[in-house]
């Protein structure tokens, strides 16, 4: 004969097995309270990880930004080094100009000389390289200038620029060297019509 049972077999394990289940309300606040601190830590645990992989980016840029910026100071320094051999070069060049006799200032092989040193100008020009202005007159700038001699009895006024001995250069916004000049030096102390004790001494 069939068995009619086993439903009701099925239907007393699953009685059994809910039986079996905890669902006093002390449980279920406790397993409230469980989830809630595993999502907190959890949320905890997500922030902690944001932040240090926040800080390790911004580290990293930090990275980029200091290598970067002293490749270009490096490059710097290169471009400094050789615009200072060039002016050296270009000094002499000066120095041949205003020296040339005056029986071949119109000899061809001067102009080609002359010619030279206005496409050294214009380079350095193109480079940011521009010169320091040192004209007679004007006052002396310790930002720009260089005294390395005084000149007593001038038409200038005490500490005025009366000649500019090696020509400045500032490289854009910054002095690459300053101009070396000869500034007035008047000896007030000296009576009028009294011995002149002034003598060109180095300024420093």
């Amino acid at each position: 004969m069939p068995h009619h049972h086993e439903p009701l077999d099925r239907r007393t394990r699953a009685q059994q097995r809910a039986d079996e289940i905890d669902i006093s309300p002390t449980k279920l606040l406790a397993d409230i309270e469980r989830l809630t601190a595993e999502r907190d830590a959890a949320a905890l645990e997500k922030d902690e990880f944001l932040a240090a992989l926040q800080r390790e980016r911004a580290e990293f840029q930090n990275f980029k930004r200091r290598t970067a910026e002293e490749r270009q100071a490096m490059l710097g320094l290169a471009a400094e080094g050789l615009i200072s051999k060039v002016l050296a070069l270009a000094d002499d060049f000066d120095r041949a100009i205003e020296a040339r006799p005056s029986t071949i200032v119109d000899d061809p092989w001067v102009e080609g000389i002359a010619a030279i040193d206005r496409k050294l100008r214009q380079l350095l020009e193109s480079e940011g390289v521009s010169a320091i202005e040192a004209t007679p007159g004007m006052p002396f700038d310790p930002r720009e200038h260089e005294a390395v001699a005084s000149v007593p009895g001038t038409e200038h006024p005490d500490g005025a620029i009366v000649g500019e001995l090696r020509r400045g250069y500032r490289l854009r916004d910054r002095v690459l060297r300053p101009a070396m000049v000869a500034v007035a030096a008047h000896d007030t102390a000296t009576p009028p019509g009294g011995p002149d004790t002034s003598t060109d001494q180095p300024i420093h």
